[in-house]
């Protein structure tokens, strides 16, 4: 059979033609399609405020999971093995606990309570005003400045408002959570054995004048039954007393009202400090008060506000969103009879005139801080110093209304008295006494008046401000003083007031008892000031520091309209260490039973990481509370050391040098 082959058609041939398919039905069109909404700056902020909120808790998360040596393990990884704590090498040495100590907090690191309130406060029964969080700040801030606020006639509670200091060592181990006061200390000295029934905080209402806190609370009868009971269950053993800051005026007081006769006083008797007190181990002591003080009671400012108010004027001189502002804090601040105590003491012998003062040649580092070696107490600082400031100051100047006045000869400088001129503001509304400050009756002649007389010295101040705010300094005076006594043996100075200013009182019979003043120097710290008139505004502060007041590299300790000293960012070393380096120093008219006296340096030395927290160098004024080598001198001194033992004096500033230019009568 034949095989038949289909023919593999050619391109010519013709294609069959294949019938038309069907149409298809027209599609429908499709839908149109939404257009997304718009990003909108909330959604921005929204999304950023979760982001951080989710990443904080996330942080917090691994923290916690991670284990407790992680930290320390990264921060030796990067900076090298860290030293051993104080408590722990000092266990390791054999000491042990011997001398019960008790802590005085300094002003505004000791917690308050709420015990009683107005219906905005509803809810708050014993939780904390100040210290720990801080949250009732920002849920109700005017509330809050309500209940921290006193009675501008009495000093004292305001009707229906009691608010009371927090006790034991919580009272004030930490500031806020994270940020440490007195819990490093607390927790070395536990290393060699103390426990809370040899530690006792001595916790007070830090807003009332030092007397008040016995009228009120009976806090000076509580300190004393407590040392007495501490001596008495320990052997024998005298107490170490270590008081901070404000805590050192304060314990000063407390001296003179246990020898005191009642009903002013403990009735202690003249001997009761050399039965009952080892030594006073005062840190960062403002024993002859602080310039900043002067600010914080004429502006409501220090550097760092200051800066803040120049910055963002219209959030801290208005009612921004109904939150306190600076006018809110003075009208706060200017009720809490502590703070005048700070105020400097002393005038012009101390602080200097208008022409001379003890820091003149002061050397102003260029780059904020020092790093110093340590030299003996009669050795001056080189002329190699780092940073030489080319310029003179006039620290006798606390304030001074423009730069040209701050630097120019006083014989150039027309001061207008202020005293007489007229006072009041009959435009004054009613707005304006809802947040009384007293600014609003000195009128526009009483601020003029203010500003004409240019400059003003450390006595001139104590004037300036019984101008401004005459209600508060009326009420302040019953409760301090600011002088240099000509007789210690006069009656008058008999009275509380004088009580707290050491050169207007005599130690404690107590020849036995040491008086230690520990500081930090290494930091510029504030002693005078640059100011101008603020934008005149009903209500508002009318004087603010002039930032703009800059010392450039011919004068470098003018920084921002503040004049800049060595110090511990605080207190200048000449206010913590004056006292012990020579008006205390052996036997004279404010320490006549020759009890020794040490000053302690510790210079600054930030830390080198942020892992390294707040340092165990450092020389700031609460940061030193963390300093290694400070705990550990407390620490050998309540185990039984003194003075001699732990080596003298240390000195790295030029308060020795500084302390002879200041003529007293001892």
């Amino acid at each position: 059979m034949s095989l038949l082959r289909r023919r593999k058609p050619s391109d010519s041939d013709p294609k069959p033609v294949l019938p038309p398919e069907p149409q298809k039905e027209k599609e429908k069109p499709l839908a149109v399609k939404k257009q997304r909404p718009k990003w909108s700056c909330v959604d921005t902020c929204c999304w950023t405020v979760g982001f951080f909120c989710s990443l904080w808790w996330f942080m917090i998360f691994l923290y916690n999971a991670m284990p407790a040596s992680f930290p320390q393990y990264v921060t030796e990884a990067i900076t090298g093995p860290l030293p051993d704590p104080p408590g722990v090498k000092l266990k390791k040495e054999g000491l042990l606990a011997k001398h019960p100590v008790v802590f005085v907090p300094g002003i505004v690191t000791g917690g308050l309570e709420l015990w009683e309130g107005h219906q905005c406060a509803e809810g708050l029964f014993r939780k904390r005003l100040w210290g720990g969080t801080f949250g009732e700040v920002y849920k109700r801030p005017l509330c809050w400045v309500e209940h921290m606020s006193l009675d501008n006639e009495t000093g004292l509670d305001p009707p229906g408002i009691r608010v009371r200091p927090v006790t034991g060592l919580v009272a004030a181990d930490y500031f806020v959570p994270g940020y440490f006061v007195w819990a490093v200390l607390i927790a070395n000295l536990a290393r060699i054995g103390y426990e809370e029934k040899t530690m006792y905080m001595a916790a007070y209402d830090w807003r009332i004048a030092f007397q008040n806190t016995e009228v009120r609370d009976q806090t000076l009868s509580r300190i004393k039954s407590n040392i007495e009971l501490m001596v008495a269950t320990n052997k024998g053993n005298k107490v170490v007393v270590i008081p901070h800051s404000m805590g050192a005026l304060y314990f000063l007081h407390f001296m003179k009202w246990v020898e005191a006769p009642p009903p002013a006083g403990g009735g202690g008797g003249q001997d009761w400090c050399a039965r009952h007190i080892k030594a006073v181990v005062n840190i960062g002591a403002p024993f002859l008060g602080v310039p900043k003080a002067v600010t914080g009671l004429f502006s409501a400012e220090a550097k760092d506000v200051a800066v803040a108010r120049a910055i963002a004027p219209d959030v801290l001189d208005s009612d921004f969103l109904g939150l306190q502002t600076l006018r809110h804090v003075m009208r706060m601040t200017r009720t809490w009879d502590s703070t005048i105590s700070m105020i400097p003491k002393g005038g012009e012998t101390i602080w200097g005139s208008m022409d001379l003062a003890p820091e003149d040649g002061h050397r102003c580092p260029t780059n904020g801080y020092r790093k110093e070696v340590k030299r003996k107490s009669n050795e001056s600082r080189s002329d190699e110093t780092e940073g030489i400031g080319r310029k003179r100051v006039n620290y006798g100047r606390i304030i001074s209304f423009g730069k040209e006045v701050a630097e120019a000869p006083s014989e150039e400088v027309v001061q207008l008295d202020f005293r007489e001129a007229a006072r009041g503001n009959p435009n004054s509304t009613s707005a304006c006494r809802d947040v009384w400050t007293e600014y609003c009756e000195l009128g526009p002649s009483g601020v003029k008046a203010v500003a004409d007389h240019k400059a003003y010295t450390a006595s001139s101040v104590v004037d300036l401000l019984n101008f401004v705010a005459p209600k508060m300094m009326q009420r302040g005076s019953r409760h301090f003083s600011f002088g240099i006594a000509e007789d210690l043996d006069d009656e008058k100075y008999g009275e509380y007031k004088y009580w707290s200013n050491p050169l207007e009182t005599k130690l404690p019979n107590a020849p036995e008892t040491e008086i230690f003043s520990m500081y930090g120097v290494g930091i510029p710290t504030e002693r005078s000031y640059v100011y101008k008139l603020s934008p005149t505004a009903e209500c508002s502060i009318p004087f603010q520091i002039d930032t703009s007041a800059e010392g450039g590299p011919h004068n470098p300790c003018l920084k921002g309209g503040v004049f800049l000293t060595d110090g511990d960012e605080t207190v200048p070393a000449l206010s913590a260490g004056f006292m012990c380096a020579k008006a205390w120093r052996g036997k004279t008219r404010f320490n006549p039973s020759g009890m020794r006296t040490y000053v302690r340096e510790y210079s600054h030395s930030p830390p080198n990481t942020l892992l390294e927290g707040r340092g165990t160098q450092s020389g700031a004024h609460v940061d030193i509370m963390g300093n290694f080598a400070l705990i550990e001198d407390v620490i050998r001194i309540a185990a039984g050391a003194d003075g001699e033992g732990l080596g003298g004096d240390r000195v790295y500033s030029e308060v020795f040098k500084w302390s002879e230019k200041i003529d007293l009568k001892l």
